[in-house]
């Protein structure tokens, strides 16, 4: 019953969604801020990672672990998730074991434009 949403109350759901999503949204910015400071580029990356990875993990929330997962294994997601879990890993390696900054921030970029996609792909007619 642990992966399942519904041992937690509505409310409980909903909070906690809403705690894990303005989490990756301060994990975002804050990485974005940090990227002025001199060899932030690391800082950036890994909270701008953090962040989206917190916001995506925020729906497990509401739909509990498992359906979250299968939902984003759907074939009509399936690329848009690879493509997106894809990006995060690459940002990584790209500041911890290449150190390239210019590519981190490529990737960073791309894993904006990989999120944004992941997330039209749950909206009817969006893709």
């Amino acid at each position: 019953k642990v992966l399942d949403a519904s041992t937690l109350s509505y409310g409980t759901r909903v909070r906690w969604f809403a705690i894990c999503f303005v989490a990756g949204i301060v994990c975002s910015i804050l990485g974005t801020a940090l990227l002025w400071l001199p060899k932030g580029i690391k800082l950036f990356a890994v909270f701008y990672t953090l962040g989206n990875i917190a916001a995506l993990a925020s729906t497990c929330f509401l739909m509990g672990p498992l359906k979250q997962l299968k939902a984003m294994f759907e074939p009509k997601r399936l690329i848009a998730t690879v493509v997106m879990l894809l990006f995060l890993v690459l940002t990584l390696c790209a500041v911890f074991w290449w150190n390239k900054k210019g590519l981190a921030v490529l990737f960073c970029i791309l894993q904006f434009l990989a999120m944004t996609w992941y997330s039209l792909s749950y909206i009817p007619f969006a893709r």
